[in-house]
């Protein structure tokens, strides 16, 4: 059975998102379903991961039903803070762009990057990674920050880990 680790110390971030990699992998043991994983890995981040306002995911999904184009858009998926956008199409905003993009995105002052939606008025910095399998785009996990230059380097690269391992160990497509 998971046991999240209750510790108010303080850690670096090479140990927090060692410790938060051993989190998920409890996590994701006997259980492949996407949205309970992503539901689970959304109050891991948020809850552990500090100066956070929401910690989320966004699927892609056909733009509209019967839709012969084949225009797909993200939409949301499980998260935890105040309520969100529900739709974003791929190259609008921070979340769109870094499908479009196939890469993570990392926005130090969201107010200076063209096009960023405001779902919550509070956000100021934003790290959007894309869960990527067999080259496709299968959504983002978002995570935003009430604090400018919140996300560097160094989180890119936990939770780029971090997102490998959920779509590794969950079942697809949803």
């Amino acid at each position: 059975m998971f046991q999240a680790r209750t510790s108010d110390t303080p850690r670096d971030k090479a140990t927090l998102y060692s410790d938060l990699t051993l989190d998920l992998t409890g996590l994701l043991t006997d259980e492949r379903d996407a949205i309970a994983n992503a539901a689970n890995l959304s109050a891991l981040l948020f809850t552990t991961l500090p100066d956070l306002n929401w910690a989320g995911f966004y699927f892609m999904r056909n733009a509209a039903k019967g839709n012969l184009g084949g225009t797909r858009e993200l939409v949301l998926g499980p998260f935890q803070g105040r309520p969100a956008c529900v739709r974003i199409a791929v190259g609008r905003g921070v979340c769109g762009t870094a499908v479009e993009r196939r890469q993570s995105v990392l926005v130090e002052d969201v107010h200076a990057f063209p096009g960023h939606i405001a779902c919550d008025a509070a956000s100021r910095s934003e790290l959007v990674v894309p869960l990527m399998l067999d080259g496709q785009v299968l959504g983002v996990i978002d995570l935003d920050s009430p604090n400018p230059a919140r996300f560097d380097a160094e989180d890119q690269a936990g939770v780029e880990a971090l997102a490998a391992l959920f779509v590794a160990g969950s079942d697809w497509p949803l």
